[in-house]
């Protein structure tokens, strides 16, 4: 089967003939219906060796869903068939967090060399995926595996980082959402969906604002000078109780600080490889600044009940196996309207 690879530190990714996998005991091949393109890969394949914590080669596409297809010896669970989504982060399967459906948490993570498919393993996009364990799957009732995709982390990172600070967003409280684009179009509907929040959006980009109006926020904010201010009258001068970051350069960080009010969470989500100098004066008095990484395998099943209720809707624009590259280079350019999605099979 064709498979769109990683091969080679910092080189574009290229077609490879791949022999279609078998499954072993308690695995799954599954049938891929979409594999999502994530921002993250590009910084996969833009990291230099001596900064990369995988091991090429192996197959692109860490967002999947499809149809099982066969099945390993002990596999109960499910059958050939069954829509399914794949939980992205595999991590032992043993440990505490993992136990806990926290893989994206694993205490042994330092020694697996991989952190799921797509991301060290064999991903989606390819006609099939092998899943080592069927504990990595979620069923999908009403949703299309090829719009469901990007759900396992497109929706589930800024579900996870959204959902840590649901305590502080009540009636009265706002929330910042910086960034915009597919990640943060989905923060954004996902406050709406979960709480009660007036929701301020921030992005450089004026479609991304409309958009991110349409989506649900309360109100939109230019990035730039100014913006700290502006966002600072709209909440008569207190800060907002939650930032969530989905861009991660120093600027952002710098204006999270600045609108932040005591006792906040700061959430940082982007990974544009900014940082933030800490001290005393740096943030206001208890407030929190935490970095999260995907969500659980529970997290990810209320997701996908979220989208199969209507309450939050993934943007997605469908690209066929061979039109991979361009995918890329659409989302490198910034002109992928919500989630691009390769589907191997039409």
């Amino acid at each position: 089967m064709k498979a769109y690879r990683f091969v080679a530190y910092q080189e574009p990714p290229r077609f490879e003939d791949v022999a279609v996998p078998e499954p072993g005991p308690g695995q799954v091949l599954v049938k891929i219906g979409g594999a999502g393109v994530c921002h993250s890969d590009l910084h996969v394949l833009e990291w230099p060796a001596e900064q990369n914590p995988l091991r090429p080669p192996f197959t692109l596409g860490h967002e999947n869903a499809g149809w099982v297809e066969r099945v390993g010896p002990g596999v109960e669970a499910f059958r050939h068939g069954d829509p399914v989504a794949v939980y992205g982060s595999w991590g032992c399967g043993a440990c505490r967090t993992c136990r806990q459906g926290m893989e994206n948490y694993c205490e042994r993570q330092a020694e697996i060399p991989a952190m799921g498919g797509g991301l060290g393993l064999d991903g989606g996009m390819a006609e099939y995926m092998l899943v080592p364990s069927s504990r990595l799957l979620v069923p999908l009732r009403s949703l299309d595996p090829r719009d469901a995709a990007p759900l396992t982390d497109a929706g589930l990172t800024p579900y996870h980082a959204v959902k840590r600070s649901l305590g502080l967003l009540g009636p009265g409280a706002t929330a910042a959402v910086v960034g915009v684009g597919g990640l943060g179009q989905m923060g954004v509907q996902i406050l709406r969906a979960l709480t009660a929040a007036r929701i301020i959006a921030v992005d450089k980009d004026e479609e991304k604002l409309r958009l991110a109006k349409e989506m649900g926020a309360d109100g939109v904010v230019r990035a730039g000078e100014g913006a700290a201010e502006e966002i600072r009258q709209a909440t008569r001068g207190r800060g907002v109780e939650v930032v969530v970051d989905f861009v991660g350069a120093d600027a952002t960080l710098a204006l999270a600080a600045k609108i932040a009010r005591p006792q906040g969470h700061v959430t940082l989500v982007g990974l544009a490889g900014g940082t933030f100098p800490f001290g005393f004066f740096a943030l206001p008095y208890e407030c929190s600044l935490a970095s999260t990484y995907w969500g659980s395998i529970t997290e990810l099943m209320e997701v996908i009940a979220l989208a199969e209720q209507g309450r939050i809707d993934l943007h997605v624009e469908r690209f066929p196996l061979d039109r991979a590259p361009d995918a890329y280079q659409r989302l490198r350019a910034g002109t992928v309207r919500g989630r691009a999605v390769i589907v191997p099979h039409g």
